[in-house]
């Protein structure tokens, strides 16, 4: 693209954005890859599956590998519908942008409230991680004791530790400019798309058995039946296929959006889905034994070790490791966004501060800094209490499947009444923007039947997930008393008496 040409959108995107009644502050330097990038790093698979194998196979056996297609379909059915509000809509803080777009104030601003404490948990788990994967790269970072198990006390303070200083570093690039965090994402992304592909080839080149292992149902344990089972392993693909809709965070930093990001929502979303279920295919065929308790127990890094020699295996583990640390990068930077928009929008306590733009950088620096601050003061939960610090994880996801709620709930009711009444739109370049059509109803029924689900699913009290050692009863109920707790809580910071500086007209 020419640089008139690249002028051009540019003006062209900061007058739509004017539409909306607001001034263009941040800088507007992403295109295409840097906004798929930006979805496929918050999803993350290297990270999250290396994390959490074990936690779908425990549960579910070979065959738990259906959850995720499963999941899969219902996630896409919802990226559709952010997809076609992506179009029209292209605003920072995407989730609370849509919401109240649709579903009036009061439902936006809850919209936000779930998905800034759930991104900030969830960048917080991505940051623990590297617990998991560098003390087995090099003894050297285990600097605190000398077990680096997560759950034991040396592992707890050391995963602090190492967690703390990658998201000092997150919080550093994602100050200094959305050029640097660009740099680094896309550079993280290129060697985590190297990296996804090389341990396929590496599983399906070392495979044990054929793709029939999918249908070994495994031993389900304590559970009645195996569909209840099933039905648990299946939070494993839900904890992973979320923040597909990243691009529509960094809405206003990235060119022609709205052409731009209902592509990269769903393709994030479509290669993320590829890539993981054939990993997971993959780590199923090469495992050494489906049946000696440590494919549930270790999860990949288990059938990594067992077919690769160390050489290959470090270099694996390094990749995972840049993985882990893009998913933090990306998770801090939607959240930053998110808190920004609500903040310019005088939704938030400090908001004169947080919503204040670095004419230099062009990025809000305060929402990141304080987003890493509360990051690491999450992370200090682990030190003692893992188990509270895992249940913390398992909660933190019903709130993003909430937030999805408070978009497609009112999106399906205002679909109902007509939306959208604006028609044949364009974007930016003249071309119509993205719509769903005559399948709208059908696709965003679909889609808030599958988020409804789910957060009865994942909110569940089970005590095999929200506290395994039994050590404190009162976690088996963590999902439904956090969801009441979150709710409450918001209800007393919503901002009572005051106006909003950019009403709308739901629906429109």
């Amino acid at each position: 693209m020419s640089a008139d040409r690249t002028n051009k959108s540019s003006a062209a995107d900061s007058n739509d954005l004017s539409e909306f009644g607001y001034d263009q502050q941040l800088h507007r330097s992403l295109g295409k890859f840097e906004s798929f990038a930006a979805g496929f790093s918050f999803v993350s698979i290297l990270t999250t599956i290396f994390q959490l194998f074990g936690l779908g196979f425990g549960f579910g056996g070979p065959a738990f590998f259906w959850t995720w297609p499963a999941v899969f379909l219902g996630q896409f059915f919802v990226a559709l519908c952010f997809a076609e509000l992506a179009a029209r809509y292209p605003i920072s803080g995407a989730i609370y942008q849509w919401s109240r777009r649709v579903g009036g104030e009061v439902i936006g601003w809850f919209g936000g409230w779930f998905m800034i404490l759930a991104q900030m948990v969830t960048a917080s788990a991505a940051a623990i991680a590297l617990q998991v994967v560098l003390p087995s790269i090099w003894s050297g970072f285990q600097v605190i004791g000398d077990d680096p198990d997560l759950t034991s006390p040396s592992g707890a303070q050391n995963a602090v530790l190492l967690g703390s200083v990658l998201l000092v570093f997150t919080t550093i690039i994602n100050c200094i400019g959305v050029k640097w965090m660009s740099r680094v994402n896309t550079a993280g992304v290129l060697c985590e798309l190297v990296g996804v592909v090389a341990v396929i080839g590496v599983f399906f080149t070392h495979a044990q058995r054929g793709p029939q292992v999918v249908f070994d149902t495994g031993t389900p344990g304590d559970q009645p039946g195996y569909i209840w089972a099933w039905i648990v392993s299946g939070l494993m693909a839900a904890y992973v296929m979320v923040g597909f809709g990243s691009a529509g965070e960094l809405a206003e930093e990235t060119r022609n959006p709205r052409r731009v990001a209902p592509r990269t929502i769903r393709l994030a979303l479509s290669v993320s889905a590829l890539g993981g279920g054939l990993m997971l295919l993959g780590a199923l065929m090469a495992a050494p034994s489906l049946t000696d308790g440590r494919l549930a127990s270790e999860g990949l890094p288990y059938v990594l070790e067992s077919v690769l020699s160390s050489p290959w295996g470090t270099v694996l583990l390094i990749d995972v490791c840049i993985a882990i640390t893009i998913c933090t990068l990306a998770i801090q930077t939607a959240c930053s966004r998110l808190m920004f928009s609500m903040a310019r929008d005088n939704r938030l306590p400090a908001s004169a501060l947080l919503s204040r733009v670095n004419p230099h950088t062009g990025t809000p620096i305060w929402p990141s800094v304080l987003i890493g601050l509360a990051c690491i003061g999450i992370l200090v939960v682990n030190v003692g209490n893992s188990a509270i610090f895992a249940t913390l994880a398992s909660v933190c996801i019903i709130l993003i499947y909430l937030a999805y709620l408070t978009v497609t709930a009112p999106l399906l009711y205002q679909r109902f009444k007509g939306w959208p009444q604006q028609r044949n739109l364009v974007d930016a370049e003249g071309k119509p923007l993205f719509s769903l059509g005559r399948l709208g109803i059908v696709v965003n029924i679909l889609a808030v039947a599958y988020g409804t689900v789910m957060v009865v699913n994942l909110a569940w009290p089970r005590a095999e997930i929200f506290n395994p050692t039994g050590e404190y009863p009162i976690l088996q109920w963590a999902g439904p008393l956090s969801i009441i707790a979150v709710v409450a809580v918001g209800a007393i910071c919503f901002p009572r008496g005051k106006t909003h500086p950019k009403p709308v007209t739901i629906g429109a």
